[in-house]
């Protein structure tokens, strides 16, 4: 059996890449018929309309992915509204605004009342957690198109989230420079992301089921993936109204830690010490016969989001996370590099969106 990847477990970023491109032609000339300008290229983790008297509206969109398909494994609802919550206002965080609401949207099989609870009750703790509101959503019943795993309890999941920053306040990395320090804030686990490569190694390759007891997790492996997504905004939203000068902000999803790559400065990053990884990622790599550069391609790898700061703030940031009860590190920093790319300790280079072994 070949290595398993994410391409073979079936979503091809680079395909997804050539497929986009097509829908942003159109979707970009609809930036000519709004009343407020952009003021973000797409492409970032999200965007930002200047609403005029220095407000501008950020705004982001995103869903929980294939992680659904374990609840379903499960019958286990009550969590995946979490990662909905986590999924966008921690990107809305990385253009410095402060959340204040989501809508979600809900695609069912069968509209289960019990069901339909349950996921409610992680969107509240969702909600609770990032300090929004969800003032209102849709539910539309699909049968014919949502199948899932479980007969009548297929699903999807998704929300947009919305906040406000100040224009001038704005944070897309324009002002990190060479020797910025790099923090990383620690993820809970597999968050949403790779949730297809990690189903298909220890699902259908290792051919565990979801209620397998697994002495590395202290729990199921149905539980540990669906480990809610950590919610950062408590702790950034600390950091920024401190004064702290935050200099960008990246949450690390799909594409691993490239996504500090995302930055408006012609940088790269050299990171000498990352956190080791919770034990699932470990398992997943050696169930699956994985190589380095798929894993930190796909996966966060332990480091759920990163800040940049002058390296003199190096230290309070760290204290003040520690205050907040956040485990953080101090990774690397900031390098001149007009070829844009993060070095690993393990010898690995990141450019683009994905990694490989350097001689």
């Amino acid at each position: 059996m070949s290595e398993p990847t994410y391409s073979g477990a079936g979503v091809n970023t680079v395909k997804e890449e050539a497929a986009l491109a097509g829908l942003l032609t159109w979707v970009g000339k609809t930036l000519a018929f709004g009343r407020y300008r952009s003021a973000l290229d797409f492409g970032y983790f999200a965007t930002v309309l200047d609403m005029g008297n220095n407000l501008g509206l950020a705004l982001s969109s995103d869903g929980v992915g294939t992680k659904l398909l374990v609840a379903e494994m499960l019958d286990k609802y009550d969590t995946v509204g979490i990662d909905c919550i986590a999924m966008n206002v921690n990107d809305l965080l990385c253009v410095g605004a402060e959340p204040l609401a989501l809508l979600d949207y809900i695609a069912v099989q069968e509209a289960d009342p019990a069901m339909l609870e349950a996921i409610g009750k992680g969107l509240y703790e969702g909600a609770r957690q990032a300090n929004i509101s969800i003032p209102g959503g849709e539910i539309a019943q699909v049968r014919e198109l949502i199948k899932g795993v479980r007969e009548g309890r297929g699903f999807d999941l998704a929300g947009a989230c919305v906040g406000t920053v100040p224009m001038d306040r704005i944070i897309i990395g324009q002002d990190i420079r060479p020797g910025d320090a790099v923090i990383g804030l620690r993820s809970s686990g597999i968050h949403s992301n790779g949730l297809t490569l990690a189903r298909d190694v220890f699902f259908r390759r290792a051919g565990y089921p979801a209620d397998k007891y697994v002495p590395e997790f202290g729990r199921t492996v149905g539980e540990e993936l669906l480990e809610p997504t950590r919610i950062y905004v408590r702790e950034v939203m600390e950091l920024l109204r401190s004064d702290l000068p935050i200099r960008a902000m990246a949450h690390i999803t799909s594409d691993g830690l490239t996504n500090l790559l995302r930055v408006q400065a012609p940088v790269g990053y050299i990171l000498e010490a990352l956190p080791e990884p919770q034990p699932v990622f470990g398992m997943l790599q050696r169930l699956g016969g994985i190589s380095d550069e798929e894993m930190y391609q796909v996966y966060n790898m332990g480091v759920g989001f990163c800040l940049v700061v002058a390296a003199a703030q190096a230290d309070r940031a760290l204290a003040s996370l520690k205050d907040l009860g956040v485990e953080a590190y101090r990774l690397g920093h900031a390098v001149a590099d007009p070829e844009r790319r993060v070095r690993l300790p393990n010898g690995l280079v990141g450019q683009g969106n994905d990694f490989r072994r350097m001689p």
